[in-house]
């Protein structure tokens, strides 16, 4: 769903462990994306990432633990899909980490592996290396 300046924006996961971040795949895909999902209509960026996690990964989020990474936008005329937004959030979460019959399969990445992502993905992977984050 698009924000009111018109651009389609997703809401993002961001889960760091030992310095690799989490990825998904979905099936028919060869690029990993972040967990996470556009908007319905009326719903918050917490609503959003909770429904879409549990979803994608059969786990429940902590709204309450929700913190802003950061936005990442792909410009318009880019030849990956642009325009397009993604808000990231870290966030706590309860219960195994659970690919369910949309995703085919969750990995854990380190920086090297920006070369599987997609265009916006690899911004963050790039933001969270800078930050000492991501090795």
């Amino acid at each position: 769903m698009a924000n009111d300046d018109g651009v389609p924006e997703k809401v993002a996961w961001v889960l760091v462990r030992d310095h690799r971040v989490l990825m998904t795949r979905s099936h028919g895909r060869e690029v990993f994306y972040f967990p996470g999902g556009m908007r319905e209509p009326g719903e918050s960026d917490s609503q959003t990432l909770v429904r879409e996690i549990d979803e994608e990964l059969l786990t429940a989020i902590d709204a309450d633990s929700m913190v802003h990474f950061g936005t990442f936008e792909v410009p318009a005329g880019h030849p990956e899909r642009g325009p397009f937004r993604m808000i990231c959030y870290t966030a706590e979460h309860s219960g195994p980490l659970t690919p369910s019959m949309e995703i085919a399969e969750k990995a854990w990445f380190g920086y090297a592996d920006r070369h599987r992502v997609s265009y916006v993905d690899s911004l963050v992977l790039q933001a969270l290396h800078e930050g000492g984050l991501l090795r």
